[in-house]
């Protein structure tokens, strides 16, 4: 057993904050904070926001899987559509503007799967997935630093390059398990 202060009790307190960097995108910022036992220490906090994903499941069982370039990550991934969360915009209009603009379609049902933070530890970032159905075409202009391709998979090949390991995103991970756990 630890000795654990209550939940209640947040274990460590802000004392100042500042702004390294920003971009439309995200922040860096660093932040000085006192721990329960007095210490000082400080944070580096990457700050992105929310995110949504949706994964787009047609009624034939495929999915429309998106193909792009990824720097970071150095290679093409496949991943369902993602992207972040502008200022004012819900959840679910977020995921049908990123659904139309990188699979060119909309839902006409979204469901909710989860929730989650991407890393909690020194990334400020909330996920939000959906599952959208009764999917029809629509059209949106991509991001201008996106070289999209689209392609309707069915589920279970989507699942299999999951297991794999060769689909990595996260939030595509976790929508597709739970759609394959939920049918």
């Amino acid at each position: 057993m630890t000795n654990l202060p209550p939940e209640s009790t947040p274990p460590m307190q802000r004392l100042s904050s500042r702004q390294v960097h920003k971009t439309p995108w995200l922040g860096v910022r660093e932040d000085q904070v006192q721990m329960a036992d007095g210490r000082q220490t400080a944070y580096t906090v990457i700050e992105c926001g929310n995110c949504v994903g949706v994964l787009p499941l047609r009624a034939d069982g495929h999915v429309l899987m998106v193909r792009q370039y990824r720097y970071v990550a150095g290679r093409y991934t496949w991943e369902m559509p993602t992207g972040g969360v502008r200022k004012g915009e819900s959840f679910e209009d977020a995921a049908q503007r990123e659904l139309a603009e990188e699979a060119g379609h909309r839902a006409g049902r979204l469901q909710h799967v989860c929730t989650y933070h991407t890393s909690k530890s020194s990334i400020d970032e909330t996920a939000h997935l959906f599952i959208g159905r009764d999917l029809q075409p629509a059209s949106a202009t991509a991001d201008e630093d996106e070289d999209i391709d689209v392609t309707a998979m069915p589920l279970d090949k989507v699942l299999e390059l999951v297991l794999s390991g060769e689909i990595t995103d996260s939030m595509t991970i976790i929508a597709v398990l739970h759609a394959v756990r939920n049918g």
